[in-house]
């Protein structure tokens, strides 16, 4: 008999309704998120204004803010997840279970890692991206305005399905990378893992795009005489990283699409039982998995390289070694992903391999670290919240860089490798190194995108809720790794006396948390109290290269005159010899905006989800929208409109106050 259900709706039912309370009760903060922005843009009445100024967009400062608002959005929830789990760890213990299941604790652990890496950090580091680079090399736009929207948009439909498995169904139950056998059909039968992959893919798919874009842009659209060696160390960081989405994302890609054909056809490529191998997985997904570390770190290096010269007024020291450790680390990080597993077996002449080389990658950042103390040796020192943030990030990665040197010892290894001391040495390399850079690019790229500062003294205060945070959150879990805590843990008992470093430890994200609060206060108060950005003497802000030479905010086509560059500190030399800017206005030709890049990225969404319950007729129909869709937007030929020299005059004289 037919089963016309199951045809219609797949798998999707009224049991994919919450049923638990602490479960019911995200579902509805999910929910009100979006219907308050809803409310609000309804009674304002702004809901034109926003499809026409932001949501079709193509202009890559508009795409950059909307990449950095929904990470937020991600760090946020992301960060609501570790409460959850601090707060449940602090309690269950001995006869009491805590306010989470073991399986519901599992779908928090699962969904926390997942949305800080893959929506939290790389939307940060994408959103500075599309600010920044354009800006530094001189370009007006990127190389595929279309494809940017494109790339933004499925990252969006990634996120929203991540949020969706809260309102809709489960997530996984197999921690942030999936292991299998724990990912195959047969241990997580349910939605879950469907979820964390098709959010996954489709965000990756959009993050490779990307990649593909921002090496184009900057290889090809640098201003006159900008070769390679006088681009700022900040785009050599994001070449760097993007080099390694290119080649790292397909093998996410692929090894994503293998789990899909495990779990729905039954081709048993990982499952032992069916002539398949998990190892091959893992193998994999680390392949992947440490190369992506590096693509999250190298951005925030550049960050902190634009800032330790600019606050400590004077270039920069190594130029050329700092460009070199970026590319030893590029090549480096494709030879260390075995490390993750030292204990699967592999031999010891193998697990000596990927230790020394686990060591030997701690070289080119070592490097880098000196050349940025150096930079600020006898410099004229501006301590400003993103100097706090850069010192505070010297301080703790160092920490978490000596512990990674410990766990690159094999028999070392042995010991900790499932242990909370690892969690905490990840948490410190990924927390000072990305997102302490990616706080401190934003503050200091605020003006150049809005036209004012952040308030010091509130973003100085925020630094300190995180560092202290931070120390108290993950310095009892060093702790706690050598007495014995494993990863995943949720109930331990009274007799280990584990409780009161866990107790310090939820104390900690709740400073943390502070610091969250602290930051949106900061971007509130300044926008309240919004004095325009001027220059003035003895101020450091205007850093050194080319993006500040541009009034502030940066105008829609950044540059309404195209500089020559014959310096790394082009801006400086400018400003020392009083060098008027150019005045040779031409007609400038931009993008148009266009749904196009939103409809796709509610087609993958529609696609995901479709796949996720198996609602078969869905999955073709998104195919066949998406395929009409693509066929329509590469038939319209009317994708550019002009700006005249004369208006381009005009604008720009505005801007810099010139009547």
């Amino acid at each position: 008999m037919i089963n016309f259900g199951f045809l219609l709706l797949g798998r999707l039912n009224l049991e994919a309704i919450p049923s638990d309370f602490v479960t019911r009760v995200g579902a509805i903060m999910v929910l009100l998120a979006p219907l308050s922005v809803a409310i609000f843009l309804t009674i304002t009445k702004r809901w034109k204004w926003l499809y026409k100024n932001w949501l079709t967009s193509l202009d890559p400062k508009k795409i950059g803010v909307m990449y950095i608002i929904l990470a937020t959005i991600m760090l946020i929830r992301g960060g609501i997840d570790a409460l959850m789990m601090r707060a449940n760890q602090a309690i269950s213990v001995g006869s009491s279970n805590g306010f989470l299941s073991a399986n519901h604790y599992q779908q928090v652990f699962s969904a926390h890692g997942t949305i800080m890496i893959f929506f939290a950090a790389m939307g940060l580091m994408f959103g500075i991206i599309n600010l920044a680079v354009p800006l530094q090399i001189g370009a007006r736009d990127v190389a595929f305005p279309f494809l940017n929207a494109v790339s933004f948009w499925l990252f969006s439909a990634g996120a929203i399905l991540v949020n969706l498995s809260l309102v809709i169904g489960v997530f996984s139950i197999a921690g942030w990378l999936a292991y299998p056998p724990l990912s195959e059909l047969k241990y997580s039968p349910g939605v879950g893992v469907d979820y964390w992959i098709w959010s996954l893919q489709i965000a990756g798919i959009g993050s490779l795009l990307s990649g593909i874009n921002f090496i184009v842009t900057i290889l090809k659209m640098r201003t006159k005489g900008m070769n390679l060696m006088k681009m700022p160390v900040f785009v050599w960081s994001v070449l760097g990283c993007l080099s390694l989405v290119i080649f790292a994302f397909p093998i996410l890609t692929a090894t994503l699409a293998l789990l899909t054909l495990d779990r729905n056809i039954g081709t048993h490529f990982f499952t032992a039982g069916g002539g398949g191998n998990a190892m091959m997985y893992v193998n994999l997904i680390w392949a992947w998995g440490h190369p992506e570390v590096y693509i999250l770190v190298l951005p925030a290096f550049g960050i902190f390289s634009e800032i330790v010269a600019t606050f400590s007024r004077k270039r920069l020291f190594g130029y050329t070694s700092m460009v070199v450790a970026i590319w030893a680390i590029v090549l480096l990080s494709f030879s260390v992903w075995l490390h993750h597993f030292f204990t699967m077996g592999a031999g010891a002449d193998v697990n000596a391999f990927f230790g020394i080389m686990t060591m030997i990658i701690a070289i080119p950042t070592g490097v880098k670290i000196f050349n940025w103390l150096f930079t600020m040796f006898r410099g004229r020192i501006w301590l400003s919240s993103q100097l706090y943030w850069f010192i505070g990030f010297v301080f703790l990665f160092t920490i978490g860089g000596v512990a990674g040197v410990i766990l690159a010892i094999p028999p070392a290894d042995f010991e900790l490798h499932n242990s909370l001391f690892l969690v905490a040495h990840f948490h410190t390399m990924i927390v000072s190194g990305v997102l302490f850079g990616y706080f401190a690019g934003i503050s200091y790229w605020f003006p150049k995108i809005f036209g004012f500062k952040l308030n010091d003294y509130l973003g100085k205060i925020a630094f300190w809720c995180w560092c202290i945070g931070f120390i108290l959150a993950f310095g009892p879990l060093y702790i706690l790794g050598f007495m014995g805590a494993t990863r995943r843990l949720n109930h331990y008992s009274a007799s280990l006396g584990w409780q009161p470093l866990f107790i310090v430890a939820g104390i900690g994200v709740l400073i943390i948390a502070l610091g969250v609060a602290v930051q949106i206060l900061q971007i509130g108060w300044s926008i309240i109290n919004r004095k325009i950005y001027q220059d003035k003497s003895g101020d450091p802000w205007d850093g050194r290269t080319l993006e500040w030479s541009i009034p502030s905010p940066a105008p829609k086509y950044n540059y309404a005159t195209i500089s020559v560059v014959d310096s790394i500190d082009q801006f400086y030399e400018d400003k020392k010899n009083k060098k008027k800017p150019s005045s040779n206005y031409e007609d400038i030709y931009l993008p148009k905006n266009t749904p196009f890049g939103l409809l796709i990225g509610l087609i993958a969404l529609t696609f995901g989800f479709a796949f996720v319950w198996q609602i078969w007729w869905l999955v073709i129909l998104s195919l066949i929208v998406l395929l009409i869709t693509l066929i329509i937007r590469l038939s319209n030929q009317d994708m550019e409109y002009l700006i005249p020299a004369e208006q381009v005059k005009k604008m720009d004289l505005k801007a810099r106050g010139i009547n």
